[in-house]
């Protein structure tokens, strides 16, 4: 509990406490830095603080994951390359005080169980967990789309990582039960129910995703250069949001075979993760695992940013009994997979998968059984 945390770092009870969950994309990926559309559901795994206020601008803070401490002054926020854990909060206190929301000195202690590096967004619950937490220590009423935004540019200006928004937004404004359909262009969003009867299963692979971010990079510089070539055929295009497949045939002499294909995975991803919404409104569970499926395909064949560990997890998760879909999830290059499993096979599910990965590939592969959770913004 981060409240023990607290009080056994700082010698008194926390005044406040919020949490902020991971994130598990069911569709939608590598969609969301084109404009395109995502359809997350924040998972119970989450990013929780706790804090009380100080009458100075120090702030103290404390890891529980890294069981280790950071001050900084709220005159003077600079990156701590030492303690890099810190930078998150300290990124979003220099932003609200930069956009003038006086912030008060305080002590925090932060921690909770999303897997660092697994693509579940464990940075996007501490930059969303730590906004949220200045937002209810000092009753800032902040809107929920400036939380997120400014979570996001957190990550982007501040520590420097490249990323979409579709990670902080599920996290602040995700629902119980329910999967988020985002615009990523227009940041309109809705809640679609998750039917009871299934579970999201998720399955870490345990490889750090060490090509993530350069490649990330990559692909973004990819789909760009794929734009331009269709906007120099004459089309309105201003991202690969603005494409149709038709759109994409008729410029394929324009590009390589490459470029093609990077654009090819987000032109049809988009269309699949349109459909999917439609599907689950209409509870046709069986059709959304096709299309998890054949996004998996995809970014395994035209975005290539899968590897031989994710693609074992797929193939021994759609041998088993129960399972409707699965796919790899996040950025790739190791991660996570995500699986619609009934729910009654979903204990079964993930110790058959557990076993098959270590048989297969000599490694142990950590499996949660996931509910779609509240996000930061929501909870309670």
């Amino acid at each position: 509990m981060i409240e023990q945390t607290f009080q056994q770092t700082f010698d008194s009870p926390p005044e406040v406490v919020v949490r902020a969950p991971g994130r598990v994309n069911l569709i939608g990926e590598h969609t969301d830095y084109n404009d395109g559309f995502v359809l997350p559901a924040a998972i119970d795994r989450t990013i929780n603080y706790a804090g009380r206020r100080r009458s100075d601008r120090r702030v103290r803070v404390y890891s529980d994951d890294f069981k280790a401490s950071a001050e900084f002054d709220l005159d003077d926020i600079q990156k701590d390359i030492a303690n890099t854990w810190s930078n998150f909060l300290r990124g979003v206190s220099k932003f609200l005080e930069a956009d003038g929301h006086r912030l008060t000195g305080a002590d925090i202690a932060f921690g909770g169980n999303v897997p660092r590096e697994a693509g579940l967004s464990s940075s996007a619950a501490v930059e969303v967990g730590a906004t949220a937490f200045w937002n209810k220590l000092l009753g800032l009423g902040l809107d929920p789309v400036y939380v997120v935004k400014l979570s996001r540019r957190t990550e982007n200006e501040f520590v420097g990582v490249p990323c979409g928004i579709m990670d902080q937004f599920i996290s602040a404004l995700g629902r119980q039960d329910h999967a988020l359909f985002l615009d990523c262009r227009d940041l309109t969003y809705r809640h679609v129910p998750l039917r009871a009867d299934v579970k999201i299963v998720v399955c870490n692979s345990g490889v750090k995703r060490a090509l993530a971010q350069s490649e990330y990079e990559v692909r973004l510089k990819q789909c760009r250069a794929a734009v331009a070539k269709i906007a120099a055929t004459g089309r309105a295009v201003k991202s690969l949001r603005d494409v149709r497949l038709s759109d994409l045939d008729a410029a394929r002499g324009t590009m390589d075979n490459l470029l093609w294909r990077r654009a090819h995975h987000v032109v049809s991803e988009n269309q699949r993760t349109l459909e999917a919404v439609k599907v689950l409104q209409a509870g046709d569970l069986e059709r959304f695992g096709e299309l998890m499926n054949a996004s998996h395909e995809s970014l395994r064949d035209d975005y290539e940013v899968s590897s031989k560990e994710l693609d074992q997890l797929v193939e021994l998760a759609r041998q088993q009994p129960g399972v409707l879909g699965a796919r790899m999830t996040g950025a790739g290059f190791g991660g996570c997979t995500v699986n619609l499993v009934r729910a009654g096979a979903a204990e079964s599910f993930a110790q058959a998968v557990a076993i098959g990965y270590e048989k297969a590939l000599g490694l142990k592969a950590e499996i949660y059984v996931c509910r779609a959770s509240d996000g930061a913004l929501i909870s309670p």
